[in-house]
């Protein structure tokens, strides 16, 4: 595995590969991997030829600086997992490589980026998103790029960027890895205390809670928040939302008739987590 830092390094190092019509496949991240990370890289090797991964802690898409300093960081760590999943390149640029003196440059993507998400963390959030996942496209140029169906309002912004920009990469979205309890694999779980993290796995289960309801033949999606909600806190968890939206729009339902989707956001401590999960009718 080699590691880049550099846009020319990268763009050298891909050159060959890319004239001999190799297929290049890209997974973008933050670091502090874990299996989540782990199944996309497979995952890109079962399609690729070559496997790029991007580490680079995006400074733009954090509307709280106190959550970018505390958030995880380990490079060696990150490296020799890269390298045992044999990942073939690392770019590991540092902010001033992205973020160059005088940029002055945002893609800010249209409504998607204003509820859930964008309304608790600000639009700044996606348009921080947008911008580094454009300039990893062009640095990159990979014929498909890998996220994890976790960050649900995010890949649904990414797949609108790349269709209205007309970028040439297909957008694959992976399953939520989740932990024995049904927590969601994230890097920031490794920020909570013992006790946070056994209240934690209380996300998925006011998601689950959602779908056995719908599963049942409840479709009044007030009943259903209430429901996900006081599992929630149950836990002495105070969810910031539990919403039911269409996946492809996530505009808000008030009753359940085709797939849904649940979505929530709780701090549980200090550390915000977010969850999802498709809900399905039963046939009638």
């Amino acid at each position: 595995m080699r590691t880049l830092r550099t846009v020319s390094e990268v763009r050298a190092a891909l050159r060959r590969p890319r004239s001999e019509g190799r297929r290049i496949g890209l997974v973008p991240t933050m670091g502090a991997f874990h299996e989540g990370h782990a199944s996309l890289f497979r995952r890109a090797h079962q399609d690729c030829d070559e496997v790029v991964v991007s580490l680079f802690v995006n400074p733009a898409q954090f509307n709280d600086r106190a959550d970018l300093v505390a958030y995880p960081r380990d490079e060696r760590r990150d490296a020799a997992i890269a390298a045992e999943l044999r990942v073939d390149y690392l770019f590991a640029p540092t902010v001033e490589e992205i973020y160059p003196h005088g940029f002055s440059t945002s893609v800010s993507v249209g409504a998607i980026s204003e509820v859930l998400e964008g309304e608790h963390r600000g639009r700044e959030h996606f348009d921080g998103v947008a911008t580094v996942v454009t300039k990893l496209f062009n640095i990159i140029a990979p014929d498909i790029a890998y996220f994890g169906q976790k960050d649900a309002q995010q890949t649904l912004v990414i797949r609108r960027l790349a269709e209205d920009l007309n970028l040439p990469v297909e957008v694959e979205v992976c399953p939520t890895v989740r932990e024995p309890d049904g927590l969601a694999m994230s890097s920031r779980n490794q920020l909570l205390s013992p006790g946070d993290r056994a209240r934690a796995a209380a996300l998925n289960r006011s998601l689950q809670t959602a779908q056995a309801l719908v599963a049942a033949g409840q479709a009044d999606v007030r009943l259903i928040t209430a429901a996900a909600e006081t599992e929630l806190r149950n836990a002495a968890i105070q969810p910031e939302y539990v919403q039911i939206v269409d996946p492809d729009t996530f505009a808000p339902l008030a009753r359940i008739d085709r797939p849904a989707l649940a979505v929530v956001a709780a701090r549980v401590g200090t550390v915000r987590l977010i969850d999802n999960q498709m809900l399905s009718p039963s046939p009638r």
